[in-house]
């Protein structure tokens, strides 16, 4: 079975991120001996393991300053890898969420730098609503954008934002 970044992502996401857990902020507990075993034992691979480690460490390095979101802001022009990985939903969403005060422009360029950052050939928009998840669960100040989110991913239908 072909694990990818994004599954070791998720599977830690799932068990050890929780809005009480210190360990996105902890590196030393989350890339400690028995939580590296855990995975193994998961069945990721050891190379899946560390590019996933790497992928977390750069997302807590960055942290975009806060910008204003304007309706009326430039508009994101896509380089050609881009292009070739993120579908029209894909990018579509994110004006969705930038124009609905989701994400700020920076913080979409954190979730286009992670999403890239994934090492995968084509980004689907389930695959995308995970890293904007993780992008805000790592973001101070963005709480509401979270949970926004979290019930974008978790619910059946989803909300409309007013």
């Amino acid at each position: 079975m072909k694990e990818s970044i994004l599954d070791v992502l998720l599977y830690l996401f799932e068990h050890y991120f929780t809005e009480e857990s210190d360990l996105v902020r902890d590196q030393e507990s989350l890339t400690g001996g028995p939580l590296i075993e855990e995975l193994g034992q998961a069945g990721f691979s050891p190379a899946e393991i560390n590019k996933a480690f790497e992928w977390l460490d750069a997302l807590a390095r960055q942290r975009p300053g806060a910008s204003v979101a304007r309706a009326d802001g430039p508009t994101r022009v896509y380089a050609a890898p881009e292009l070739d990985r993120l579908d029209t939903d894909c990018r579509g969403f994110l004006l969705f969420l930038e124009q609905h005060g989701i994400l700020d422009a920076g913080q979409r360029e954190l979730v286009l730098d992670r999403a890239m950052a994934l090492d995968q050939d084509e980004i689907d928009l389930d695959d995308l609503k995970w890293v904007v998840l993780m992008v805000l669960f790592n973001q101070p100040g963005a709480e509401a954008a979270y949970a926004w989110m979290e019930t974008q991913i978790f619910a059946d239908e989803p909300e409309p934002v007013h």
